[in-house]
């Protein structure tokens, strides 16, 4: 659980694993626009992968980066190891984006990171919660949060939002 002490102003100050185990610091995405979400490999969003790879072939080159977070918090939706999840997103997807470690977004054992996204973005359950997979939080080149989506809000419909911070 985090304590006001662990509690940063900036994505930048945050770290997690990727999907190999690996700490990342988030400052190594400094002067980026970012897109973190939470995904599922068995729900009925997880479509949403090929729109957020057709993102991220379109804009990377221009700055974008999308920084996915497995959750099984919904629906148990995503049961699989890091190792199962990767595969599944190669064989089905072929993305390219950062995949990191499956982490909680909700509850006693959120990840300080999304404790951080809730409270700066909050949506329909306040700051208290993430309503489902494929929540996107959008990020500025200065690491300050943007704008949240909601689960349903398809990649291509967040092009204009990017367009403007890029």
């Amino acid at each position: 659980m985090m304590t006001n002490t662990d509690y940063k102003n900036n994505f930048y100050e945050y770290s997690a694993n990727d999907q190999a185990g690996n700490k990342v610091a988030l400052e190594e995405y400094k002067g980026k626009v970012i897109l973190v979400v939470n995904t599922a490999s068995a729900c009925g969003l997880t479509p949403q992968y090929e729109g957020l790879q057709n993102l991220y072939d379109e804009y990377k080159a221009q700055g974008l980066e999308i920084l996915a977070f497995p959750c099984n918090q919904f629906k148990q939706q995503e049961k699989g190891s890091d190792e199962e999840i990767k595969t599944f997103c190669d064989l089905n997807f072929n993305i390219s984006f950062k995949l990191f470690s499956k982490i909680e977004v909700n509850g006693e054992n959120t990840h300080p990171l999304y404790t951080y996204l809730k409270k700066a973005a909050p949506g329909i359950l306040g700051s208290e919660g993430i309503k489902w997979n494929f929540t996107k939080f959008l990020i500025n080149k200065n690491g300050e949060v943007v704008k949240r989506f909601a689960p349903i809000t398809k990649p291509n419909a967040i092009i204009s939002d990017i367009k403007k911070l890029l």
